[in-house]
């Protein structure tokens, strides 16, 4: 067991190495996600991976709830097929306004550099854990995000996405194939930010310093992106049509466990 940690250390290590050469902050941050997405998928089936939307930083407490609820219901499909998972969140941006202005960057590169290092994240782990299938779920710039990273591991049989609410910049260079599935409406309305409908996004801006300022009075302490409601940009999972298409994708990718054993004679 020490042996196999010390190889798993020292891959890694020259991976980032690989990836960032003198550049010791990023090394040791990407060491670090690395490291515990290893430690997440030991023994597992899967390992599920949030890519958060906005600037890709909000842990799961503080998400908008319909985007836990994406995660949460991902997680307990995977569960009821009886699979063992791990999740864990994927952080793209570090705290602060410079690493949020380098993010902007990034996202109008298509997160070429950002999408890369995870990727390559990624590829050692289906390369270290031989069994284990990886399922990445990103919403709005998440799951932007997601599909760029998917494009880069497009090879790996193993690694799967769910992408829903992709913004209107990125829809002309995503890149779907059959280990992708993209959700491009919550079956209620059309998603205002997917379709471009520039007065509907325009009006949603607008509003939203007063919605912000009303939650200060009242004394609630709200993120002012909370504040700024797109209409059909959510994707909740008790909609239907989102919870059927994201079941579907995975019982169809991976079936039901009782149905994969095989009687012995």
């Amino acid at each position: 067991m020490v042996e196999t940690i010390s190889a798993l250390s020292t891959g890694i290590s020259q991976l980032a190495e690989q990836l960032f050469g003198d550049d010791t902050k990023g090394s040791l941050r990407f060491t670090s996600q690395l490291l515990a997405m290893c430690a997440k998928a030991q023994d597992k089936d899967f390992l599920l991976v949030h890519n958060p939307g906005g600037w890709g930083t909000t842990h799961l407490e503080n998400l908008l709830q319909w985007e836990r609820s994406i995660v949460s219901g991902a997680g307990a499909t995977l569960d009821r097929l009886g699979y063992t998972y791990s999740l864990i969140q994927y952080f793209r941006t570090g705290s602060g306004w410079s690493e949020r202005m380098g993010d902007i960057k990034e996202q109008y590169h298509f997160f070429a550099s950002k999408a890369k290092v995870m990727a390559a994240g990624l590829s050692f782990i289906t390369q270290y854990y031989t069994d284990i299938k990886v399922v990445l779920v990103g919403a709005s710039l998440g799951a932007a995000f997601t599909n760029a990273v998917s494009q880069h591991v497009a090879g790996l049989e193993r690694v799967f996405s769910i992408e829903l609410g992709i913004p209107f910049p990125y829809k002309s260079r995503r890149v779907i194939t059959k280990n992708t599935l993209v959700v491009d409406s919550n079956g209620l309305m059309p998603d205002a930010l997917m379709e471009w409908n520039v007065p509907v996004i325009i009006k949603a801006y607008l509003v939203a310093p007063f919605r912000w300022t009303k939650y200060l009075l009242q004394g609630k302490r709200m993120k002012f992106t909370y504040c700024t409601n797109i209409p059909g940009h959510d994707y909740n999972w008790d909609y239907p049509e989102v919870q059927q298409q994201i079941e579907t994708f995975l019982s169809l990718n991976f079936g039901n466990t009782s149905n994969l054993e095989v009687e012995t004679p």
